[in-house]
């Protein structure tokens, strides 16, 4: 043994090592300035030699054994640290040479390490994770993850054997990261964490942060480089940025990747690449503007559909990898198609290859079970007290917007995140501060992640599924709300549903259900949803819900998903709803393609993609859904009719649409409607056309209004109303001509109001004459007096001759004049305004 390397060594810190507890090993490791020398140490088991290698002087120097478990040191001359590689023989005969990886310096900054700390680094997944980069003019992979209680954290995978002896990882003390930079690796090499607790316990962990994951059921995570995929969406991404989804028309279409497209007979799966094109081409055709993706995160079981994720940064390996799945996002956008996806911030899986006890604590959970165990699934809770979580889930968020140009976020069932006691009795859960039940660090979390959404991707949006009556989940924050875009109206559904499936004759007791939904509807931002869960196998089919046979059923379902898209709010259909298909949705069985063998199943497929259109084309439906000023009854008591009608309008008076909704099973015959002023109306959409599979009770011709009062409004029109459907009628308005009595009438206010002026005019004149002599003053009286008496008997004589009979002529209305005396009338004010 060299008597002068071996006391430069540090022999408690190599015995550290040695037993896989040192986690600062960039300390004494790699190339150390001495006195005597350079001094060069490297840990490599099963190694039989090492040899550094100097680039500059094409020198070699063999290492000494230090200790037989694999340490290597050597001594060499000089006073600057050279650039060297390591050459190593292995036992088995192989070679390898790689930069020695204890040379580099830490490449996160510390103003980004002191923002992560306080909770405030939006763009994390940037430097924590696995980031293949250049360091030095030299190219690797640099490794960093949170694990602030653990011993020793090292990186391992099919590059040094998965053995978590040979690269320990540099742990940054203030924050709990550990981090290593390792030359030579390339994107698409697996690894993970070995993680060693404070009990002893040593285990792989797969990497929170990572940006890919093995296919099920392998877990490793894969490095991969983000910016190798160049996007064409860029049209859609400028327009997002400046969009206002409000004033928009936003009909999704909510879709399982598993089951959109069934495997073939051969188990062929299809991938993100062939779906974008399946995808997109029938969500186009249809007429939606928007697909929301059932759960993508990373998950291992099948059963949950991805409702218990693992990796929070990595889509699902299931149909690709992640350039396919930017390929599938960019290729909807390129179509006009926006895209939701499913993020669930409450809840991940208790598997122990992920989050689960990370660091050998309750690190991204509670450490009490009755703050972070979910009893119906098992899964955890993450702690929303920590800085460091929430910092991690609002990464997450924006990942997705900003890398993956996801457009909008659906939150899955917020009642678990607000509410404390969700799912569990009385000992099991802990109360705020307060002694209550809602979670103030969920509150505060969703207001936070609301607010850096907006400001870090704007024009996207987020979408809360929730059931509960939370006030003002869409309220501003400012205001004290929570500052989410949407929330689904759940109340809505429930009524519509139990509706519905009510027999017609039954149904008008219950119209209570189809009104109530605009007594509270803008007391949230609402979308409309006939969701998964609503259609599933526990519920059934909508085909299924609805009463009578296969003609009677579909017309059920053409005035259900009628109603639905004529009210205030933006639309969600599940697949499968917009076919009519009698299966539910399930897991393993999701749209029945094989109904569209059916001709009722097409013409009800047609009348969805009409009701789209119709929906996308007309402004009224959309542009006002959250002002009261965009809907308006005209008549919500016909219960025993089973009968709605109302008004949509936008801004322009001349884009109001009249809209007759009917429940019940008859067909109403010139049926007197109350229309909002006088015009003609034109119906512009029928749910009983034939091309839908309807009977044909449409209205071909303009209904002109008449001024008949009706529903408490002047005028009214008389229509054909569909059994069980929807009619719909574009307005144009047309000024009232004055009837003749009014002219008449008018005519004198005009001679009357010309009269008073010229007497205004005259009197002044005369207050400035000078008095006449009694003789002309008497001579200019004389006249009046006989004047007088002409001009009553002209008055008195020519109406009353003439009137009566008028009345009584024949075709003539009680109280209103014919034709003739109105012109009559007329010549008469001419004649007297010439005298």
């Amino acid at each position: 043994m060299n008597e002068k390397l071996y006391d430069e060594m540090d022999w408690a810190r190599i015995e550290g090592l040695v037993y896989s507890e040192e986690d600062d090993p960039h300390s004494f490791l790699g190339a150390t300035k001495t006195e005597e020398g350079i001094l060069v140490q490297t840990y490599c088991p099963t190694a039989k030699s090492v040899t550094v290698h100097v680039a500059s002087t094409d020198s070699s120097y063999p290492m000494d054994m230090e200790d037989e478990s694999g340490f290597f040191a050597v001594l060499l001359p000089g006073k600057r640290i050279p650039d060297y590689t390591l050459e190593v023989e292995f036992t088995d005969g192989s070679t390898h040479s790689f930069a020695d990886p204890y040379n580099f310096e830490p490449q996160i900054p510390e103003s980004v390490l002191k923002k992560f700390a306080a909770g405030n680094c939006w763009e994390l997944y940037r430097y924590l994770g696995a980031h293949p980069m250049t360091v030095n003019g030299t190219d690797g992979v640099y490794f960093a993850v949170w694990a602030p209680h653990a011993v020793r954290v090292s990186v391992v995978g099919d590059f040094n054997l998965w053995d978590g002896r040979r690269l320990p990882m540099r742990r940054l003390k203030d924050y709990g990261i550990f981090e290593l930079f390792v030359p030579g690796l390339t994107s698409g090499a697996l690894y993970k964490y070995e993680i060693k607790a404070k009990h002893g316990l040593t285990y792989l962990k797969s990497d929170p942060f990572s940006f890919q994951s093995e296919l099920r059921p392998n877990t490793a995570s894969i490095v991969k480089d983000l910016s190798a995929y160049e996007w064409g969406d860029h049209a859609w991404m400028e327009a997002r940025t400046g969009s206002d989804s409000k004033a928009q028309p936003v009909s999704v279409y909510q879709v399982s990747l598993a089951t959109f497209r069934v495997p073939d007979g051969e188990g062929h799966v299809p991938g993100y690449r062939e779906l974008a094109e399946d995808l997109s081409t029938y969500v186009a055709k249809m007429g939606y503007t928007t697909v929301e993706l059932f759960p993508l995160l990373e998950y291992s079981e099948d059963e949950t559909m991805g409702t218990r994720p693992e990796a929070f940064f990595a889509p699902t390996s299931r149909y690709g990898s992640s350039e396919d799945f930017r390929y599938f996002i960019d290729t909807l956008h390129q179509k006009g198609i926006g895209v939701i996806l499913d993020w669930d911030p409450s809840h991940f899986s208790r598997d122990l290859n992920g989050l689960s006890g990370f660091d050998g604590t309750g690190l991204y959970e509670s450490d009490d079970p009755r703050q972070s165990l979910y009893k119906p699934d098992g899964s955890l809770y993450f702690n929303l007290k920590s800085p460091q979580v929430r910092n991690f889930l609002i990464a997450s968020a924006v990942f997705w917007l900003k890398e993956y140009h996801i457009d909008g976020l659906q939150l899955a069932d917020l009642s678990k995140l607000l509410y404390l006691d969700y799912g569990k009795t009385y000992g099991e859960w802990v109360p705020n501060i307060y002694g209550g039940n809602e979670n103030l660090e969920a509150v505060s979390f969703l207001r936070t992640l609301s607010t850096v959404t907006k400001k870090e991707c704007p024009g996207t949006i987020l979408v809360a599924e929730d059931a509960s009556d939370w006030p003002q989940e869409t309220g501003t924050v400012s205001e004290g709300g929570l500052g989410l875009d949407y929330k689904w109206n759940r109340g809505f559904r429930d009524a519509l549903i139990e509706y519905i499936q009510l027999d017609p004759i039954f149904r008008g007791p219950h119209h209570q259900q189809l009104i109530f939904s605009m007594v509270y509807n803008y007391s949230e931002q609402f979308m409309l949803a006939l969701s998964y869960e609503d259609v599933n196998e526990k519920y059934g089919s909508m085909y299924s819900k609805v009463p009578g046979r296969k003609r009677s059923k579909f017309a059920n379902l053409r005035a259900c998903y009628g109603y639905m898209f004529l009210h205030p709010g933006k639309k969600l259909l599940a697949m499968g709803n917009d076919i009519g298909q009698k299966m539910p949705l399930s897991e393993k069985t999701g749209v029945d393609w094989s109904a569209l063998d059916h001709e009722e199943n097409v013409q009800f497929q047609g009348y969805i993609a009409a009701l789209l259109d119709l929906y996308r084309s007309h402004p009224a439906l959309y542009s006002l859904d959250y002002s009261p000023e965009g809907f308006e009854w005209i008549n919500n008591i016909s219960a025993n009719e089973n009968m709605l009608v109302f008004l949509r309008k936008s801004e322009k008076e001349e884009e109001t649409l009249l809209c007759v909704v009917n429940f019940s099973a008859l067909a109403y015959e010139d049926h007197k409607i109350g229309v909002p002023f006088a015009g003609k109306y034109k119906e512009i959409f029928n749910s009983d056309d034939i091309a839908f599979g309807g009977d044909g009770n449409v209205n071909p011709r303009a209904k002109s209004s008449k001024e008949e009062e009706c529903d408490e409004l002047p005028d009214s029109i008389r229509v054909l109303v569909p059994p069980m459907g929807i009619s719909i009628f574009s307005c144009t308005k047309v000024e009232k001509k004055a009837s003749g009595n009014e002219q008449a009438k008018a005519a004198v206010r005009k001679r009357r109001t010309a009269k008073k002026a010229a007497e205004e005019k005259t009197a002044e004149p005369k207050a400035e004459q000078k008095p006449k002599p009694q003789a002309e003053e008497a001579k200019a009286e004389e006249p009046k007096a006989e004047q007088k008496p002409q001009a009553e008997e002209a008055k008195a004589a020519e109406p009353k001759t003439e009137k009566k009979p008028q009345a009584k002529a024949a075709g003539a209305r009680p109280g209103r004049r014919t034709t003739a005396g109105k012109r009559r009338a007329a010549e008469k004010g001419l004649k007297e305004e010439k005298e």
